[in-house]
């Protein structure tokens, strides 16, 4: 169920991209801080490959993740790097040790896979919700009813209709 979600959250994101053009995607909004929704999704796409990539170890430092300047540039290269995270991401549920901290490690508690897994995703709704506000201005651009909507929030609107 949890894989099925992400990889449902990633398709919304992959619909999106398809409908932005280059200018689109690297424009700086002032909504967002002057951010752009390339660099949000480059935030997305790089905390899942840390910890993909410290699935060998067993130990994921989301502070060190690698920051490629191409994925928030270059759609195609977003789009390519989600697909990479879909063909990966159904590994072995294993404990692991979350670190904080670049230079020197300040704190560590210990966590599981699934369980980074279950962040993550939260983590990518909530900046889909911030690229949403963005893309709100954009008349052309469809997005379904739930891009960027936490799933219980989704349950409670469901729920508010009964």
């Amino acid at each position: 169920m949890l894989i099925a979600a992400i990889k449902a959250n990633f398709i919304q994101i992959s619909k999106l991209l398809n409908q932005l053009n280059d200018k689109e995607y690297t424009y700086c909004h002032a909504e967002l801080s002057n951010a752009t929704i390339g660099e949000h999704t480059r935030h997305i796409i790089e905390m899942y490959q840390s910890l993909l990539k410290s699935h060998i170890t067993g130990i994921v430092n989301y502070d060190k993740r690698e920051r490629n300047i191409a994925i928030q540039t270059n759609k195609n290269v977003a789009l390519n790097a989600i697909s990479a995270i879909l063909e990966n991401i159904e590994l072995e549920n294993i404990q692991m040790t979350l670190e904080q901290g670049v230079d020197i490690v300040t704190f560590q508690v210990q966590t599981n896979y699934y369980r980074e897994l279950l962040y993550n995703l939260e983590h990518s709704i909530h900046h889909q919700a911030l690229i949403k506000v963005a893309v709100l201005k954009n008349k052309n651009i469809q997005l379904c009813s739930e891009f960027g909507v936490a799933k219980s929030t989704i349950e409670y609107r469901t729920q508010c209709v009964q």
